[in-house]
This record gives C-alpha cells, sequence and structure tokens, in this order.
C-alpha cells in the first residue's frame, strides 16, 4: 500500500450529545478501524468534573481547556508524528493515564471545541460541525447521560438550561468554519421522542471543499424525498442536500451510486455497519445517518487521492468493501 504523505485529519464538532461519537464510529468501521486513529479533544480539559462545579465554568469553555496543547498536538498529528494525549473519562468525569498516539492513515478528530481556534481549522482537511434540532439533541443528552453517566434526568435537564449561554458563546459559532453543516430534525407533526430512524437530514455543502456532481437531483427532484438546492447560508451561497427520514430504498441507492460513480472502482467483498446507530439497547438502521456517512467518506478519500496522487481504489484494501456495505444498508 503507498501511503499519503501525511495522515489525512478530518474534524467533527459539534455540543454535547450531537451525534459526533455515532457518526465517527460509523466513520471508522467504514474505512477499517485497522487504518484510523481517533482523537476526542474533550480530553483536554484542564479541570475534572468535580473541580469545575467547584470553579464554576463548564467543559464548554475554552478556558476550561489546553487549548495550546491542542494545538501543538494537532499539528503533530497532521504531520504524522506520536503524541502523549491526555484522557478524561467521560464516565466518572476525572482526568486519568495519558494516552500515546501514532497516528493511522486517517485521523478522526472529534469533540466540543476542534474549530475553535484558526490554528486548530488549518490541521483538518475535512470539517463537518453537527447541528441536530435542539429538542432531538436534548433527547439524545438525556439518554445518554442517564444510562453511561450516572446523571438523573432532572439533572440533564439542568445541565442544558445552564450550559445554553456557554453553547450559544463558544459551541456554534464553530459552524460557520465547516465545510459540511449536518442537521438532523424530525420531520413536521413528528414528535423528536419518537422519530427515531425516520429523522430528516438537511446536510448543507459549502463550496470551501469540490463535492460530488449531484446535479441530477435538480431536475424534478422538488417532490422527492432527497433535494438539492442551491441557497444561501450566513449570507454565502451554499448547496442544501435534504434527505428525508422515510427516503426509499431505490432513491437512497440512487444517491449513494451517484456519489459513488467518482470512485467506480471501489467494490463490495464484505458486510459491515453502516448506517447504524443504538437507540437504548436496539440497533436501529438510517437512510439519511448511511448517506451522510459516505458523503463525508469521499471527501476523506478524495483528499487521500489528492495527497498520494493515485486511484480512489488502490488505497487500502479494507475500503474495498464501502460499496457493498451502502448498498447492502440500503436493503435493510
Amino acid at each position: 500500500m503507498k501511503r499519503s504523505q501525511r495522515p489525512i485529519v478530518l474534524g467533527i464538532v459539534g455540543d454535547s450529545a450531537a451525534g459526533k461519537t455515532t457518526i465517527t464510529q460509523g466513520l471508522t468501521r467504514i474505512l477499517g478501524e485497522e487504518n484510523c486513529t481517533h482523537v476526542c479533544t474533550d480530553d483536554y480539559h484542564k479541570f475534572d468534573r468535580q473541580e469545575r462545579a467547584e470553579r464554576g465554568i463548564s467543559a464548554l469553555d475554552p478556558d476550561c481547556n489546553y487549548i495550546d496543547i491542542m494545538q501543538l498536538h494537532m499539528e503533530r498529528l497532521h504531520y504524522g508524528q506520536p503524541i502523549l494525549k491526555p484522557v478524561y473519562d467521560h464516565s466518572n468525569g476525572t482526568l486519568v493515564r495519558p494516552e500515546y498516539v501514532q497516528p493511522k492513515q486517517f485521523v478522526i478528530v472529534e469533540g466540543l471545541l476542534g474549530f475553535s481556534t484558526e490554528v486548530l481549522r488549518n490541521f483538518f482537511d475535512v470539517k463537518v460541525f453537527l447541528a441536530p434540532d435542539e429538542n432531538v439533541r436534548a433527547i439524545w443528552k438525556v439518554r445518554r447521560d442517564t444510562s453511561k453517566r450516572g446523571y438523573t434526568p432532572e439533572q440533564v435537564q439542568a445541565a442544558l438550561k445552564r450550559r445554553e449561554p456557554v453553547s450559544e458563546a463558544f459551541i456554534r459559532p464553530q459552524r460557520k468554519h465547516a465545510d459540511i453543516v449536518v442537521n438532523f430534525y424530525p420531520p413536521p407533526g413528528c414528535d423528536p421522542e419518537t422519530a427515531g430512524s425516520h429523522l430528516n437530514t438537511r446536510l448543507i455543502l459549502r463550496p470551501t471543499i469540490p463535492h460530488p456532481d449531484l446535479s441530477y437531483l435538480l431536475e424534478g427532484s422538488r417532490n422527492g424525498r432527497i433535494r438539492l438546492q442551491l441557497n444561501r447560508d450566513n449570507g454565502l451561497p451554499v448547496d442544501f442536500l435534504d434527505i428525508d427520514g422515510n427516503v426509499s430504498t431505490l432513491e437512497a441507492t440512487r444517491l449513494a451510486d451517484a456519489i459513488w460513480e467518482h470512485m467506480p472502482e471501489l467494490r463490495p467483498e464484505a458486510e459491515s455497519e453502516f448506517g447504524n446507530y443504538l437507540d437504548g439497547m436496539r440497533h436501529q438502521h438510517s437512510h439519511p445517518l448511511a448517506l451522510t456517512q459516505l458523503l463525508i467518506t469521499y471527501h476523506v478519500l478524495r483528499k487521500y487521492n489528492d495527497l498520494t496522487n493515485m486511484p480512489f481504489a488502490t488505497p487500502v484494501a479494507a475500503l474495498s468493501r464501502l460499496q457493498s456495505t451502502v448498498q447492502a444498508t440500503a436493503v435493510n
């Protein structure tokens, strides 16, 4: 395998419980765990949970994080050099022994503050911001923090209310720096509590990176369940790619094929999890999630190709299963 001159670095930023881990886990399975390094920027907290409570400072505040060390480590990872990364244990809110991290071919960096400085942003090849509907995010956060972090629903709701000004000040402004913004939201009239895999998705595709040609969607797609339209975001021209939660297998497969046309030699060899997520104790599948992961994967591989000057089909043996994964999950 011919490696690129340095790792490909993907940044995924969003508020607490915005879906960062779900997206990251899916991409890691797609690209192959043996080819990926995962880094969470939330490990760079200065204070543990108890100290933050005593100081009255939120983990979302840059002053509560070693941003300078984060920048130094991102530079090292960008150039393929190892780091000794701090580790924050989310299950009990403590700082534990640091971890030696050797970057592999793909580095997926997710967390709260990854795009918070220009220095950090310069080290990402692709930048994704997750901006789910706030009611949906609140539901996800209650479910996660009560099942995995030992909080009561009342404590989580209080934390959401307390954190709102900090989110507004430090997390949401990072949205404007992303190449792709992902918005999961319930269909009109649908209860966010029960929407589940039927959540709609809007992908805001900014011209800061070249996106695959999806122009076929511009013709006759106005009433379809996948729609592409020219629009503006923060006053700038963008494409809106809307995927309804009840998108049909036929429509989902057609969009997947349009993306894969840009990587024609990748062919299936085995199935793997893709577009799946855990809802309580049940594994669910979402077409919009699968297509979102596919589009992000396209950009990661495109950048890989840019740096290696090789066809998409040759980078990593494990990646040859990608197209079957999309097609297999589209019929689940």
